[in-house]
């Protein structure tokens, strides 16, 4: 799936208790360190928040979360990146959480 997540090499590498594990893992990760560039951008702290891109970037590509790891891999290697720009990317990484939380939930029933 081009710049989606696309889960399917996990699925077949991995038991489906595995893929559900892994997948686990990566939503405890994603709700963390949205926290994280949350406190950083309220903190306008531009160097923080592109060391938890950083981290954000690895936790998404490792399961294969693409477009999630190329924005992520965008906002901390961008030399021009302003304090304004961080609220916003913050704000919109946190709909992302809500969203992988919403997947989580429909996983679990």
């Amino acid at each position: 799936m081009a710049g989606g997540a696309d889960f399917g090499q996990l699925a077949e590498d991995l038991s489906p208790e595995d893929l559900r594990s892994v997948l686990s893992v990566f939503v405890t990760d994603v709700r963390r360190l949205v926290g994280n560039l949350t406190a950083t951008a309220a903190a306008e702290d531009v160097a923080g928040f592109q060391r938890v891109a950083h981290g954000l970037a690895g936790a998404a590509g490792a399961v294969g979360a693409g477009a999630l790891e190329q924005a992520c891999r965008a906002a901390m290697t961008r030399t021009d990146l302003a304090r304004a720009d961080l609220k916003p990317t913050a704000t919109a990484l946190a709909d992302l959480a809500a969203f992988v939380d919403g997947l989580d939930a429909a996983a679990r029933r």
